[in-house]
């Protein structure tokens, strides 16, 4: 185990689990798993009240990262104001790929499926698995703002909102 990787990430850090969204580190432990001693993130998900244990060996390599840098979100935020783009493929196929974007982890990958899943008002209604999809990526989306910007969900989900609503106008 280098020592490299365990510097990286520090009890109280904000991380992002690719799979699971923004987490805070609660702690390092050591724990016996299947005869050996492993080295453990434990990383507390608060909306989704579920603890995730993560060797510390393991985490850059499951692509558990930190939050991602102020830049980086003024890039999602102007990926948020461009035209959506929607493909002409099956839904099936679609829905894997948004799928597939939102559990990457990556901020803007997420803000282009928050983009193209977006509905104004004067638009058809979405169906139940776009509905779905879009609310996940949006929830990623406004938790890691949130957390990058010490503030709360509700002022980066208003901000998120009044960019997509500026874009429809």
């Amino acid at each position: 185990m280098s020592k490299s990787k365990k510097s990286e990430f520090r009890p109280n850090d904000f991380v992002v689990y690719p799979a699971h969204g923004v987490g805070k580190i609660v702690s390092i432990e050591k724990d016996e798993v299947a005869g050996f001693e492993l080295e453990l993130f434990v990383i507390a998900f608060e909306k989704d009240k579920m603890t995730l244990r993560v060797p510390t060996n393991k985490a850059t390599e499951v692509g558990m990262r930190g939050l991602s840098s102020p830049d980086i979100v003024a890039h999602a935020m102007k990926t948020l104001r461009g035209k959506a783009k929607v493909k002409k493929a099956m839904w099936s196929r679609r829905a894997q790929e948004y799928e597939q974007k939102i559990n990457s982890g990556d901020l803007i990958a997420i803000a282009e499926v928050v983009r193209d899943l977006h509905r104004a008002d004067d638009q058809r209604e979405q169906s139940y698995s776009e509905r779905q999809l879009y609310e996940a990526a949006l929830e990623r989306l406004t938790r890691e703002i949130a957390a990058v910007g010490n503030g709360d969900e509700g002022d980066a989900a208003k901000e998120i909102g009044d960019v997509l609503i500026s874009r429809a106008a």
